[in-house]
């Protein structure tokens, strides 16, 4: 009878431990979002890449946390001046605006989301071919500004 008991224990965890992998992942990344990294130096944020207008328009809308190590990169086909705004967005961020050469051309700290109907847009004034979205305070605690370059994963 104790072994009967301790085979279901141990199936028990088995199902514990793969629920909490499966949730774990769930909120770093969607569904079958494609994967990247973008680092700053030796600080480095596992991304979710939004390359369709889909995605882009997406973004992170709904999402109710972000882990610390994670965010989304927007990739735009050409460098353009590409505004940002926060409308459905749950959580405060750092948008980071890059050039097609890598480098830091902008940065939006501590974005607050937009609580009404028409929400404001954070205009950089400048060219880039990526936005990057990570939780606020990050650039600030990361020393993250105008100018650094940043190594994406994989080359895109």
């Amino acid at each position: 009878m104790k072994i009967y008991f301790e085979i279901l224990f141990l199936i028990i965890l088995v199902f514990i431990f793969a629920y909490a992998l499966f949730y774990s992942v769930n909120i770093l990344f969607a569904p079958g979002a494609q994967q990247g990294e973008a680092c700053f130096g030796q600080n480095c944020f596992f991304v979710e890449l939004a390359k369709t207008n889909a995605e882009r328009e997406k973004g992170l809308m709904y999402r109710k946390e972000l882990n610390k190590n994670s965010g989304m990169l927007f990739v735009f086909d050409k460098e353009g001046v590409y505004p940002f705004w926060m409308q459905n967005t749950l959580i405060s961020l750092d948008i980071i605006w890059i050039n097609s050469n890598n480098k830091i051309v902008f940065i939006a700290e501590n974005a607050q989301p937009c609580k009404g109907l028409i929400c404001s847009q954070i205009k950089p004034g400048v060219k880039a071919k990526y936005v990057l979205e990570i939780n606020a305070g990050l650039a600030n605690n990361f020393n993250i500004k105008i100018g650094d370059l940043v190594q994406i994963t994989p080359s895109l």
